[in-house]
Parts: C-alpha cells; structure tokens; sequence
C-alpha cells in the first residue's frame, strides 16, 4: 500500500473512530463529533487520489489526534488530569483505533516524500492545523456539543 493511501485511509479511520463515539456517548454527540471531523475530508480525499499535499493536511490532523488521545490515556491511567469524563468501553476502544491511526498515518507521513515545495507544505501544515483546533473547538460550543 502506497503512502498516499495509508494517509488517506488513516484519516477515514479516525473519522469513523469518532462517529462510533458520537453513536455511543451519552447524550450522544454525534454533531461534536461531526464537527470534529470536518477537517479529515480534505485529506482523505486528496490522500485516496495520491495527492502529494494530503501528507500536509494529514500531518497535523494525526498529531492532534493522538495527542488527545496520549491526555485521555493518562486521564484512564489516573495519572494526568488534562482531560476527564466518563468513558464507555466502546470509547476507550476507539481511543486506540485511533491511536493507532494516528501512528501509522505519522509513519506514512514521515516515510512519503512529496514534491510539495517548503512554503505549500508549511502553508497548509499550518492551515489545517489551524482548522482542526477550531474544529474541536466549535464542537466544544454548547448549542453543538449537547446535539
């Protein structure tokens, strides 16, 4: 499997992780985690059509994703309190699947090298990255969170 892939289908992976958790969690929040998501389809997308510019979209998206959930690891480990809440099985397991998708993504990342020129890549590392914490952040917005 080619890089592109990898990255395309690491993406999809963390998008259905967080949709299953929208399903499950109470109350569900499924538009949080919609939301959530948003910022996935481009490199999903781009990755599935073996955009070299996934890689830079995806980047950020899979280190913010895992570094949550490194904090809601520590949080089920009792030893950091960055987050907290009530976690069901189901959700617990979708930390890991998308752990491991952030992983595996951050390797394919890591191993692909693109034509993409130093100011593209960093221009859109930074764009979605950008996106992706306002994202989560909106999604964080009462009115969204509770639906």
């Amino acid at each position: 499997m080619t890089n592109a892939r990898i990255v395309g289908f690491g993406a999809l992976a963390i998008l259905v992780a967080l949709y299953v958790v929208g399903a499950v969690s109470v109350p569900p929040g499924s538009l949080r985690h919609e939301v959530q998501t948003l910022p996935l389809w481009f490199p999903i997308v781009a990755g599935l059509r073996g955009k070299p510019i996934a890689k830079w979209a995806a980047l950020p998206c899979f280190i913010f994703w895992l570094t949550v959930m490194i904090f809601i690891w520590l949080f089920l480990l009792g030893w950091a309190r960055i987050v907290s809440g009530h976690f069901f099985p189901t959700e617990i397991a979708m930390t890991l699947v998308i752990g491991a998708a952030s992983i595996a993504g951050i390797a394919a990342c890591v191993r692909w090298r693109t034509p993409v020129g130093p100011v593209a890549a960093a221009g859109m590392f930074l764009l979605a990255g950008a996106l992706q914490f306002l994202a989560f952040r909106v999604s964080l917005v009462p009115y969204i969170a509770r639906r």
